[in-house]
């Protein structure tokens, strides 16, 4: 029954999933009403909700251009996987990492990771702050990802250090999202971000319209940032 909810709201989106694929989501969906039982991860079980604005959400985001070039993937407070795990179902070469706070949710992404057979998968229990600052991590990616964890300003501080010179930061924002770009401008710049662009975009069968922002790293991140963790929220940049 998933699968099929899950086929029709991707062909209305304009995409298409393998058999392969849509086991692995169906596997997906089940283990997360699973779990949600013993920990919050979602307050969206429902079939059609969890294939519309959870996967599909997640896949907005892609764009044939941007993955061309793109290989590694760290999704920053990825929470029960959005986007990072619909995102290396349908794109199984990338290699991601799945960042989170919470142990018992990274404790779930290990069990995802192995029921679902993800290769090239480590997830990661700690805050951004701590981990953007870690050689092995800082600017080592293509693509930093989030979704639904902070305002742009604050998110934007959070991500940017994890991405490489030449690679792109990408957050999925709802329908506030124009009033977030503007006050994330200067904070951007001073990350070492390029051009804010966004892209719109509208999920099946959902009456508001959500956006794609995708913003280029063209500078290395300074030092001093991401500051200590507490003080991107309390204090955003502006």
């Amino acid at each position: 029954m998933f699968a099929e909810i899950l086929i029709k709201a991707a062909q209305d989106f304009g995409i298409e999933f393998t058999e392969n694929q849509l086991a692995q989501f169906e596997k997906f969906y089940n283990l997360v009403v699973d779990w949600n039982e013993k920990i919050n991860l979602t307050a969206i079980t429902d079939a059609k909700d969890f294939a519309i604005k959870h996967i599909i959400d997640s896949l907005t985001l892609w764009e044939d251009d941007i993955f061309k070039s793109t290989h590694k993937v760290i999704d920053v407070g990825t929470g029960a996987g959005f986007p990072g795990v619909p995102l290396k179902i349908f794109k199984p070469e990338l290699e991601i990492v799945l960042l989170d706070s919470l142990a018992k949710r990274v404790d779930f992404l290990k069990k995802i990771v192995a029921e679902l057979d993800l290769q090239n998968v480590t997830c990661v229990h700690g805050r951004a702050e701590d981990f953007a600052v870690q050689k092995n991590f800082r600017e080592q990616f293509d693509l930093a990802t989030t979704r639904a964890v902070a305002r742009l300003n604050v998110i934007a501080e959070y991500c940017l250090p994890f991405v490489k010179i030449g690679g792109k930061f990408v957050a999925l924002k709802g329908k506030k999202f124009a009033e977030e770009i503007s006050e994330a401008k200067s904070a951007v710049k001073i990350l070492g971000g390029g051009e804010i662009v966004f892209v719109e975009k509208k999920l099946p069968d959902l009456p508001d319209s959500r956006a794609v922002i995708f913003i280029d790293k063209i500078k290395t991140t300074p030092k001093n940032f991401p500051r200590k963790a507490g003080i991107p929220t309390k204090k955003p940049l502006t």
